[in-house]
């Protein structure tokens, strides 16, 4: 099993991300799969998920903000981040739960700063 993270990089206060994560090695679209982040002085926390029925989820932090969608054609799950603030800098990682195992990317930076 492989996850694979891209999009993340550098951006000012106010703007727009998209993360990427491709998934081989499992049956994506039986998947649940969900976006976490995490920073040095803060617990791993849950961004956002999407069940293999297409029900979403959100923390609080980043709902109305932040979009998650799942792409089962491609095995990839994305989530697109606007009106990003400093605090969402973190390392944002994606998990994926197929016949209850849990599989982790290596993660990808996104830093918002000016």
């Amino acid at each position: 099993v492989q996850l694979v993270e891209s999009g993340g990089g550098l951006v000012q206060p106010g703007g727009s991300l998209r993360l990427s994560c491709a998934a081989s090695g499992i049956t994506f679209s039986d998947s649940y799969m969900a976006w976490y982040r995490q920073t040095p002085w803060k617990q791993r926390e849950l961004v956002a998920d999407s069940t293999r029925y297409g029900l979403t989820t959100y923390a609080a932090p980043v709902e109305g903000r932040f979009t998650i969608s799942r792409d089962n054609a491609k095995n990839t799950i994305y989530l697109q981040m606007n009106s990003l603030k400093p605090e969402d800098t973190a390392v944002y990682s994606c998990t994926a739960r197929s016949w209850g195992v849990d599989y982790w990317g290596q993660g990808t930076q996104v830093t918002v700063s000016s």
